[in-house]
């Protein structure tokens, strides 16, 4: 099965988790955690699976992959907080271009700093794997937040 077949339902999940404030609201804590949980070990497994990782990769790697889980756990939150104040303000009738102009200067600061988690990351996997096997990682990752954004940019309506 492609890897993109195997992400579809891990992106889904995380798609509802960042766009969806009432069924959170809803939702128990508990399963929202368990829901959060279990993203997080899909996740996970469709990277083991198309990683091809020895023994001895596999030891540097993991630690190094769950740091930066950690670290883009971060981003997401802010990502979500972006969302749903884009959704407050969309909702209230009218964004102002103050309110338009905030937006944008958080969601490229969010942008930014994912960026520079990259950045760092690589750094990190480079002293671990072969630069073939980092890049294999680099496009794993890619296609997943591509997806997740593919998802949310198809949630979050146009601003008028």
């Amino acid at each position: 099965m492609p890897l993109f077949c195997k992400m579809i339902p891990l992106v889904t999940a995380t798609i509802l988790l960042l766009t969806s404030p009432v069924l959170a609201q809803e939702a128990s804590n508990a399963n929202m955690e368990i829901l959060a949980q279990k993203i997080k070990a899909d996740k996970k497994l469709v990277v083991a699976m198309n990683m091809n990782l020895s023994d001895a990769e596999s030891k540097g790697f993991w630690p190094v992959y769950n740091s930066y889980q950690v670290d883009l756990e971060h981003v997401n939150q802010r990502l979500g907080r972006l969302i749903s104040d884009y959704a407050d303000a969309y909702n209230s009738g009218s964004i102002s271009d103050e309110t338009a102009g905030k937006l944008i200067k958080e969601w490229l600061h969010v942008e930014a700093d994912e960026m520079k988690l990259r950045v760092a990351t690589v750094k990190k996997l480079a002293k671990v794997l072969p630069a073939k096997k980092v890049m294999r990682y680099l496009q794993i990752e890619n296609k997943i937040r591509a997806l997740v954004k593919f998802g949310l940019a198809a949630e979050v309506p146009l601003v008028y």
